[in-house]
């Protein structure tokens, strides 16, 4: 089941978009092609790539032009082969050729952070491990990359500062220590999601767990240390109350050896901050 996306939500970032485009007029389109002239489109893929976004590409061009049809051959989430064609458009030709820059570039962003999620949840396939987000965002479109993670099979960590307690390196050096930091995190205990904290070695670790955090990450360990926190967070909790997350150095390469030490999470910041866009074209002819 594909994620769902209310387009209205984002109207007035679409407008920002096309006003940082557009300016002042597409001096281009309005000196070569008549007003009175409608088009067709054909969005295409040129590379293997998992869709994200599509409901946005096709509101750019309603913005432009209310009469805008567009036919939704592809939804966010599939995953799509060379010469695949996820949508087709038909609008005053000025409001393809004006909007084309700023739907295609949102479309290609968000399909390939779904894109690269989708490859980071098959390597870990057949484990219990899920791949998740970080707040390593583009500023403006945070909401939108999560979305693409989700379309892409990954999981949302959290979304912003005020939904959980994370105490990070910063954090328990400032707050001279994880037991003093998890001690003062208690105070807002009933205002957090969850409590969570980052260890980089087993001593920090057992530091940790005499406070029973919901979620202890595991940050730049090697595999084969992380299997050894796995291991000494289950002694104490059986119950597996206590989720545990690596994180820090994690490649498609290594994303595997992490998810068979046994964590519950993988975060992975470069699902947002590092996805390749993907190769979209959008084949424009008269009506």
């Amino acid at each position: 089941m594909p994620p769902s996306l209310d387009v209205s939500e984002y109207h007035n970032l679409l407008r920002s978009f096309l006003a940082e485009d557009v300016g002042a007029g597409d001096i281009t389109t309005e000196t070569t092609v008549s007003s009175a002239q409608h088009a067709r489109g054909e969005l295409i893929a040129k590379a293997p790539l998992v869709l994200a976004g599509i409901d946005l590409f096709g509101e750019v061009f309603r913005l432009l032009d209310s009469a805008t049809e567009v036919k939704i051959c592809s939804r966010d989430g599939e995953e799509l082969k060379p010469g695949q064609i996820p949508a087709r458009v038909r609008a005053s030709a000025h409001a393809l050729l004006t909007g084309e820059r700023v739907a295609l570039n949102l479309l290609q962003r968000l399909s390939g952070v779904a894109t690269l999620t989708r490859q980071f949840v098959c390597a870990v396939a057949g484990t219990s491990a899920e791949i998740l987000d970080t707040r390593k965002t583009t500023p403006g479109l945070r909401s939108l990359e999560k979305y693409a993670v989700r379309a892409g099979g990954g999981r949302n960590h959290r979304r912003n500062l005020n939904e959980a307690i994370l105490i990070k390196e910063n954090h328990i050096r400032l707050a001279g220590g994880v037991a003093a930091a998890l001690a003062a995190a208690q105070t807002a205990k009933d205002r957090a999601a969850w409590i969570e904290i980052e260890v980089t070695n087993l001593d920090e670790l057992l530091a940790a767990l005499a406070y029973n955090p919901d979620v202890i990450l595991l940050d730049n360990m090697n595999p084969a240390l992380v299997r050894q926190a796995v291991q000494q967070v289950r002694a104490h909790d059986p119950a597996r109350k206590i989720r545990t997350e690596a994180s820090g150095g994690i490649t498609l390469a290594n994303v595997r050896e992490f998810a068979e030490a046994g964590v519950d999470w993988i975060s992975v910041g470069a699902l947002t901050h590092s996805a390749p866009a993907v190769d979209l074209s959008f084949e424009i002819e008269p009506a």
